[in-house]
């Protein structure tokens, strides 16, 4: 299970949903809290909760609303792991967890304070249990290296179960791997490029590019390829597999946009049903 906070940056004004569009980390805009659910190859976006700026729940509270919202027989029937980034390493999010039994794996700060005065960064030996600072239990550490612009950076994990550290860095690693859904998610099914001007309009938009990719995603997975997705040729093929009608109506609509041209060559285009 991943849990981000993602932003669909914005200009201008929004008179009917203004209260929801704010400023965080530098990026002005709608602030989503997303829960996605990876099970083996299926990608499941859940759902989603809007951060209403401050003085209201904070982005680790609605996480854990988000997933009071899961059904307790998907928690039963799967051995959950919680996959987040640094957001969401406060003490209120991780010990909401630890209270629910769920495992979490999630990024840390360098700087954050240990119960015995040290920094994550003073620790030289991975898979260490330690306490931070206001925690009332122990975690475990690691840490690994990423790639970004061309430099290493040193990016810590932490895991409220004791794991080893090799499993913890796996699980980090694809936690960063796995994000690729919110890219792909924003830029080929378009979340960020809502242009409502009503909050129900808006909500209307979000679910439809996510469901857009959800049927995208498992018509692509009906083909049993073992190459990355082209998103532009899945979504074809689930348009004609899931929605024939829709995709006929819009040859349709072409013909006839184009029967002047075929004309004006002297051609002229005629469909016939075929009995079967």
């Amino acid at each position: 299970m991943i849990v981000d906070l993602t932003t669909l940056e914005k200009c201008g004004k929004f008179k009917a949903f203004e209260h929801l569009i704010h400023v965080l980390h530098g990026k002005r805009g709608l602030h989503l809290l997303v829960i996605y659910l990876v099970i083996g190859e299926f990608r499941v976006p859940w759902g989603f909760r809007v951060w209403r700026g401050k003085e209201t729940r904070s982005p680790a509270q609605l996480a854990v609303r988000l997933v009071d919202s899961l059904p307790k027989e998907l928690l039963s029937a799967f051995r959950v792991v919680i996959l987040a980034d640094t957001a969401f390493s406060s003490v209120q999010f991780l010990q909401a967890m630890k209270k629910r039994r769920l495992a979490v794996i999630v990024g840390v700060r360098c700087d954050r304070k240990l119960a015995d005065g040290r920094q994550l960064r003073d620790l030289l030996k991975k898979g260490q249990q330690v306490t931070l600072d206001g925690l009332s239990f122990p975690v475990t550490i690691s840490w690994f290296y990423l790639k970004r612009n061309g430099k290493l950076e040193k990016r810590f994990v932490l895991s409220t179960r004791p794991l080893k550290s090799s499993t913890i860095i796996w699980w980090g690693r694809r936690r960063w791997s796995i994000e690729g859904f919110f890219k792909t998610v924003k830029h080929r099914f378009g979340l960020h490029r809502f242009g409502q001007q009503t909050l129900l309009g808006v909500y209307r938009w979000l679910l439809l590019s996510m469901i857009s990719f959800l049927l995208a995603h498992w018509v692509y997975l009906s083909t049993d390829s073992s190459k990355p997705p082209d998103w532009g040729q899945a979504s074809a093929s689930a348009l004609q597999t899931l929605f024939p009608d829709v995709a006929l109506c819009s040859l349709f609509s072409q013909v006839e946009r184009l029967r002047p041209l075929l004309q004006s060559f002297g051609l002229q285009l005629q469909l016939v049903a075929v009995t079967t």
